[in-house]
């Protein structure tokens, strides 16, 4: 039974998780969990692809 429990538990975390990056992504916030609260425009380690402002 712990055991069960225990697996339902990680299941409710990593649903909670996905869910939060999908309404974010569907909200379309680019980078979420940025260390600049998505406010960096390129101005971060986040973004390397863009050039360094």
């Amino acid at each position: 039974m712990m055991d069960f429990l225990l697996i339902l538990l990680l299941l409710l975390i990593v649903g909670g998780a996905g869910y939060y990056i999908w309404k974010q992504k569907k909200r379309g916030q680019r980078c979420i969990g940025c260390p600049c609260g998505g406010q960096c425009a390129g101005r971060c380690a986040c973004h390397p692809d863009e050039p360094q402002a």
